[in-house]
């Protein structure tokens, strides 16, 4: 009888704290923020005398907006939405990931992840210590400047992203 009133008092103060791990609170990047962050990745690379696409991605890593320049060619579309897949997944730039999957054997089939692309060009999104995104740019001859168009787009954000 005494087990069984120390397991119903156990119980009950337990019961409050179930209930609130099942809710989550997280940040997340805004339409608004998405295609002001796309538009000015693409006008970077506009710039630079490159045709792009930009995607931006939510921190699950769900399209929030895409920007596909005048002449980019059609396969930059899902090439930066990889990108920005693959960075929101990872909470990591995807120049480091190609990096790291050619020096370590145990991450060489990263690229095998269906959906992920380990070239340079995805970069997260973060606000505060939060990722809430992320943003894929392809089309660039090289990975470098398509990672150089998106660090440029989140540069011009930063205000916006505290």
């Amino acid at each position: 009888m005494h087990t069984s009133r120390l397991l119903a008092i156990a119980a009950f103060a337990v019961t409050p704290l179930l209930g609130q791990a099942q809710v989550l609170q997280e940040r997340n990047i805004s339409l608004a923020l998405a295609q002001e962050i796309a538009q000015s990745a693409v006008a970077a690379c506009t710039q630079k005398g490159v045709n792009v696409t930009a995607t931006v991605v939510d921190r699950a890593g769900l399209i929030r907006a895409v920007l596909r320049a005048d002449n980019a060619g059609p396969h930059t579309v899902e090439a930066s939405r990889a990108k920005a897949f693959t960075s929101a997944s990872t909470r990591a730039p995807t120049a480091n990931l190609g990096e790291n999957a050619q020096k370590n054997p145990g991450a060489q089939f990263l690229n095998d992840i269906p959906g992920f692309l380990l070239l340079a060009g995805g970069v997260p999104i973060r606000a505060g210590n939060d990722v809430i995104g992320a943003i894929g740019v392809g089309g660039a001859p090289a990975g470098s400047t398509d990672a150089e168009c998106a660090v440029a787009a989140l540069d011009l954000a930063k205000d916006k992203l505290k």
